[in-house]
C-alpha cells in the first residue's frame, strides 16, 4: 500500500510537470499569434508550425502512455495509471495557464482542446469535469488491484466506458464539424495550407452539452457502481 501511494505521487508529479510544459508551449504560441489575448476566430498557423504542433500532441499522448506502462504491473493497472496521468496533466495545464496568464477567465471560457483528427472545442469546465471523473476512477482501480490482484472490469462496464468516451469526444468535435460541413474543407497534416485557414471565421456558437452529459453519465455509472459494490462488500 505504501509503495502504491508513493507511485501515485510520482505519477502525479510527472503529470503536473507535463502540465506546466504544455502550458509553456501554449504561452509561447500565444506570444506569437495572440499578443492581445486568446480568442476566436483562430489565427492562421503556417503549415510547418501546424505540423510540429500536430506531432507534439501525438508525442504528449505517447509520453503519458509510457508513464502508465512503466508504473503499472498489468494491463488494467497500466491503463489506470495512464488515465490518472492524463487527467492530472489536463487539469494542471489550465491551472498553470491561469497562474501565468490569468486565463481562462471563467470555466465557461471556450478553448481549443485537441487537433486530432479534427479540432476539438468546448468550454473549459467540460474537460476538467471529465478529468475529475478519470482521477476518481483510476485511483479506485489502482487501489482495488492492490487489494485484489485478479480484479477485472467487466465487459458491460468497458462497453459503457468506451461508449461514453466516444460520445464525449464527438460532443467536443460537434460544433466544429457542423461549421466545417458547410465549407466542405478540412485541414490535414499533409496539407500545404495554413492551419485554421479553412475556418478563419469560425467562432464557437453552442456546446452540445446534452451529448456531453450523455457520454459523461455513461462513464460515471460504471465508476460509481463499482465503488458502491466495493464499499458494500467491505461492510
Amino acid at each position: 500500500m505504501h509503495s502504491t501511494k508513493k507511485l501515485i505521487i510520482w505519477v502525479s508529479l510527472f503529470a503536473v510537470a507535463m502540465g506546466f510544459m504544455e502550458s509553456a508551449v501554449v504561452i509561447y504560441l500565444r506570444e506569437l499569434y495572440y499578443k492581445t489575448g486568446f480568442e476566436f476566430p483562430l489565427k492562421q498557423i503556417s503549415p510547418f508550425v501546424a505540423k510540429i504542433e500536430f506531432f507534439r500532441e501525438i508525442a504528449t499522448i505517447i509520453m503519458l502512455v509510457g508513464c502508465g506502462i512503466m508504473a503499472g504491473k498489468n494491463k488494467l493497472q497500466r491503463f489506470a495509471y495512464f488515465v490518472l496521468a492524463f487527467a492530472i496533466w489536463d487539469i494542471f495545464y489550465y491551472v498553470f495557464l491561469y497562474v501565468c496568464l490569468g486565463w481562462p477567465q471563467a470555466l465557461s471560457t471556450w478553448d481549443i482542446l485537441f487537433l486530432i483528427p479534427v479540432p476539438w472545442v468546448g468550454p473549459v469546465w467540460a474537460p476538467c469535469l471529465l478529468s475529475l471523473l478519470m482521477i476518481v476512477g483510476s485511483v479506485f482501480v489502482i487501489y482495488k488491484l492492490d487489494e485484489q490482484a485478479n480484479y477485472k472490469v467487466g465487459r458491460p462496464f468497458w462497453g459503457l466506458l468506451i461508449s461514453g468516451a466516444i460520445v464525449c469526444i464527438v460532443s467536443f468535435m460537434w460544433d466544429y464539424l457542423m461549421f466545417s460541413s458547410k465549407t466542405y474543407t478540412k485541414w490535414f497534416v499533409t496539407s500545404d495550407k495554413n492551419l485554421f485557414s479553412e475556418i478563419d471565421t469560425y467562432v464557437p456558437s453552442e456546446f452540445n452539452s446534452p451529448l456531453f452529459f450523455l457520454g459523461f453519465f455513461l462513464m460515471l455509472f460504471p465508476v460509481g457502481y463499482s465503488m458502491y459494490l466495493s464499499n458494500k462488500i467491505k461492510k
